[in-house]
């Protein structure tokens, strides 16, 4: 892997962990960082070693947001620039993270603010400690959720709570994150990554063609009408006996009808 400035990758048991690594700046994303994770999760893209990736983040914080004195001010006369990071940054988090091929999950180890709610919303699956901190303080400094948030907002929270919290600027911990339905669930933080990493192995270990066709066939299919999601599930189950050699049927439905496990209860061990 490449060495980061703004990153660390580590990579085991299938899982390759993603932690922004800016402590000193409570992790808030710089041009810098939307540029290196882009191309950390290109390198990650068609790396067998990496089945699924967790981003969190370094010290006690996930994410402070966007970098306001690097992106809104340094950037501030300089449109093509300003441009390029902003198409760059709601990119990643908007477009990339959501369509990607492999599942991605985001641990939630404090604080969480403003840009990184995309992040969040853009995983598939999110996990934070109890007393982490997630707040909106756009408003609080005259702005609002910008870019790329205010859609993760109303793709991923019930309105009532999206638009309390936009115009109030209040925080909420993990625990009430989790009730609202914009994580799946909170863990003391003592306990946080022994719990989120045992999902992700978990889930790393499944077949990998069926975990990708499992996340294409609820993205896309959001999107869909229902002829048109009909139609792509179809497609999806042709090409998924294409990826796989047809084992979904000749192993996993197979080795369920000769009594070597049973898929309600246990996962395919193949």
């Amino acid at each position: 892997m490449a060495k980061y400035e703004t990153l660390k990758v580590d990579k085991n048991d299938g899982v390759a962990i993603i932690t922004l690594n800016r402590p000193s700046k409570r992790n808030a994303m710089s041009p810098t960082l939307h540029r290196e994770m882009t191309e950390a999760l290109e390198s990650l893209r068609n790396d067998e070693a990496a089945r699924a990736v967790v981003i969190t983040g370094a010290g006690d914080v996930f994410c402070a947001g966007m970098d306001l004195k690097e992106f809104f001010i340094e950037l501030k006369d300089k449109p093509a620039e300003y441009e390029a990071v902003w198409k760059m940054a709601t990119e990643w988090r908007g477009r990339t993270l959501r369509y990607y091929p492999k599942p991605v999950i985001a641990m939630i180890n404090g604080f969480c603010f403003g840009g990184a709610f995309s992040i969040v919303e853009g995983c598939d699956l999110a996990f934070a400690a109890d007393e982490a901190v997630f707040g909106l303080s756009e408003i609080n400094f005259k702005l609002f959720p910008g870019g790329c948030v205010s859609k993760s907002l109303a793709n991923l929270m019930r309105p009532r709570d999206a638009l309390f919290y936009a115009m109030t600027g209040d925080n909420f911990d993990g625990v009430e994150a989790a009730k609202i339905g914009f994580i799946n669930k909170s863990f003391p933080k003592a306990k946080l990554i022994e719990e989120t990493m045992a999902i992700a192995r978990k889930i790393a270990a499944k077949d990998v063609h069926a975990l990708r066709a499992t996340k294409e066939g609820y993205r896309f299919s959001l999107e869909m009408t229902w002829e048109a999601a009909m139609n792509f599930a179809m497609a999806k189950e042709l090409e998924l006996v294409q990826r796989q050699n047809d084992a979904w049927r000749k192993e996993g439905i197979g080795d369920f009808l000769n009594g070597k496990y049973r898929p309600g209860l246990e996962s395919h061990p193949g």
